[in-house]
């Protein structure tokens, strides 16, 4: 009984943390699905995000301002990476990690701002600042509970890529993701749609990273570690259980979301169970490879080949 208690009043923080990094799902979703580039960016970016928000809402700055300058400067990441691969002639994979390096010193920095140093961790209280999303509303049943506010942002980012990806500039860079030497011949640079799609997914990430900052007080220099993980498993989760049934684009975007708070009802499941959190990345790992074996398993063992009738015409 005492386990179901448990369980059920650790239900809304897991919405509500799923929600948060269904965001930052959807950002993994645009490069590993859209893009079909394996961008590892995203385990600095999304602590910028949070660095970045924090130090300029403790400095006065209103919290929408603060979010979209989080969202622009995890932009610039992306930017980075970008310029890495297409002009220096990185590889992807490669260019992601160097960024990711460079930024863990640059988040440092940011949260050690005024003090002459870095700093691995910098708290914010909701009781001195006017935060958007706080753990401490999740139960909450009023306009603040951050349950609510992250569907709101959820939904209104998923309807906005919904458009920008049906303009000539997003069907461009679909285009570029699915084939980039039939891209080129059309006429597409593919170098700016591959830039471009990283910003937009690490601003997507930094975007996630400010809200989680406020979400549990304090941007913290190993927030975004494994984050690409569990990006990925979200975005994995979603395709397996919704794939068959969810074709519209706008609600592949919908299902990484409710693939992110799937995981986070596993993970609060699991440590309920009594596992520990030593063990969370392990788990995730697992995670992970079974839902990407799934799929490989279904199409190998149990899809059926169909077998022709007859013999061959004779000659």
């Amino acid at each position: 009984m005492d386990f179901l208690t448990s369980l059920v009043n650790s239900m809304p923080g897991a919405v509500a943390q799923g929600l948060i990094w269904g965001i930052m799902a959807i950002g993994v979703y645009i490069t590993y699905r859209i893009l079909d580039v394996a961008d590892l960016t995203v385990d600095g970016s999304l602590g910028t995000g949070g660095a970045v928000c924090v130090v300029l809402v403790l400095n006065g700055v209103p919290v929408g301002v603060a979010l979209v300058a989080a969202t622009l400067v995890g932009m610039l990441a992306g930017l980075v990476t970008g310029l890495f691969h297409t002009a220096c002639g990185i590889p992807a994979i490669l260019a992601g990690i160097l960024t990711q390096l460079a930024l863990y010193s640059i988040n440092l920095r940011i949260m050690g701002t005024g003090t002459g140093g870095g700093k691995a961790n910098l708290p914010i209280s909701v009781d001195k600042y006017s935060l958007l999303v706080s753990a401490r509303y999740v139960r909450a049943l009023a306009l603040n509970n951050p349950i609510f506010v992250l569907l709101i942002f959820c939904a209104v980012l998923i309807g906005v890529l919904y458009w920008f990806f049906g303009t000539e500039l997003g069907c461009s860079l679909r285009a570029t993701g699915a084939n980039q030497h039939m891209a080129r011949a059309q006429g597409i640079n593919t170098n700016v749609t591959i830039v471009l799609g990283l910003m937009v997914s690490n601003g997507l990430v930094a975007l996630a990273g400010g809200l989680l900052s406020q979400y549990q007080g304090f941007s913290d220099i190993n927030m975004g570690r494994g984050a690409i993980v569990i990006g990925l498993a979200a975005v994995i989760i979603g395709e397996v259980i919704f794939g068959k049934i969810f074709r519209n684009f706008a609600l592949k975007l919908t299902a990484a979301v409710i693939g992110a708070i799937i995981y986070y009802i596993v993970m609060n499941f699991v440590l309920r169970m009594g596992l520990s959190t030593d063990d969370l990345k392990l788990l995730t790992a697992l995670v992970v490879a079974v839902f990407l074996t799934i799929p490989y398993w279904k199409g190998k063992y149990f899809t059926k080949v169909p077998v022709k009738k007859g013999g061959k015409d004779n000659a």
